[in-house]
């Protein structure tokens, strides 16, 4: 059977509130954020999740470790370390979710593109239809 976590982080980024949703599935780490703005209390906070959880847009999912049962510290400490060494900054959360503002990023360019595209056919159009128009002497 597949097992699936998820956990909210609430927390104070200047000046907002802000949450940060993990979802881990098949050893797979989603996340999402999201800004709240004021404080929020305990009640809002649940409020909001069971209203709009279906509509959370995650980021993909990263690779992640499931938590095993306890080991030796020692041996943990070592492993910690040389993560550190080998990952560089920010954790996974913050791994996904600059994947997630990258790949939105690419999307609203060539949304853009397309934009400016059509309005340049546009334009060229009417170009075409007034030089006709001249043409015929109207």
């Amino acid at each position: 059977m597949d097992k699936v976590s998820g956990k909210l982080t609430v927390f104070f980024e200047e000046p907002f509130w802000i949450g940060v949703f993990e979802r881990v599935s098949q050893g797979e780490l989603s996340v999402c954020k999201v800004t709240f703005g004021a404080e929020p209390k305990d009640y809002e906070v649940y409020d909001f999740v069971l209203k709009n959880y279906d509509r959370l847009r995650f980021s993909p999912a990263v690779a992640t470790d499931v938590k095993e049962a306890s080991r030796n510290p020692k041996r943990i400490q070592r492993e910690v370390h040389k993560q550190v060494q080998n990952t560089g900054i920010g954790t996974k959360a913050q791994q996904a979710l600059k994947l997630q503002q990258e790949q939105m990023k690419t999307e609203r360019k060539s949304a853009n593109r397309e934009k400016r595209e059509a309005e340049k056919q546009r334009q060229f159009e009417l170009k075409q239809q007034k030089r006709i128009r001249k043409h015929k002497g109207r």
